[in-house]
């Protein structure tokens, strides 16, 4: 199967996500300073959510760059990844306007971690789908950044009941593992370009 339809599906649904995050944030009344202080919370929120939708939309494109087969069963994992991250904008807007409390800070780490296993399904259904092609295996069979993640997550959760400011520094550090660029999927599509 062509993975064209798939990829522009995943784009629509992602620019969707973030454009329906952008819309629950409602401005204040006010023109004072003052005023945006109470929304500080919701657009912190805002902006973790962005660069989680965002590192998964680069990650899916890197994916299906360097991957050229997909099937039934691939459509079906990319609709289960779609199905977490279309969470986010709830459990986004949830937190924010609760200034962070318990319970939607941990209900935001298990959208998190679902949609860290949903992408992991998919790139295990990527990498058995094309067991012919070595870049796909060397750059997405091991997964190391993803059990780091998922590590992360189930320490985080939990945390939320305990610490908050600890779970969400949790939260931040996975961004940061994933903003640092994988050097293996950069040689993934030179050595494509090469062998074609």
């Amino acid at each position: 199967m062509k993975k064209g339809r798939l990829e522009a599906f995943s784009d629509a649904v992602l620019a969707i996500i973030l454009t329906i995050m952008v819309l629950e944030m409602k401005a204040p009344e006010d023109t004072t300073i003052a005023s945006l202080l109470p929304i500080i919370p919701v657009f912190l929120s805002y902006v973790l959510s962005f660069i989680y939708i965002a590192i998964y939309w680069i990650n899916h494109h890197h994916l299906f760059q360097i991957t050229e087969n997909v099937s039934t069963s691939v459509l079906w994992a990319n609709m289960h990844l779609l199905f977490w991250l279309s969470l986010i904008p709830f459990t986004t807007s949830w937190m924010g306007e609760n200034h962070l409390e318990a319970i939607p800070v941990a209900f935001y780490g298990g959208v998190l971690l679902m949609s860290a296993v949903a992408y992991r399904i998919l790139e295990l259904t990527l990498v058995r789908l094309n067991k012919n092609e070595e870049v796909v295996i060397n750059i997405f069979g091991q997964g190391r950044k993803e059990k780091i993640s998922l590590v992360i997550y189930f320490i985080a959760i939990p945390l939320a009941f305990v610490h908050i400011a600890i779970s969400i520094v949790c939260y931040i550090v996975v961004t940061l593992l994933w903003i640092l660029p994988n050097r293996e999927v950069e040689k993934g599509f030179v050595n494509r370009k090469i062998e074609e």
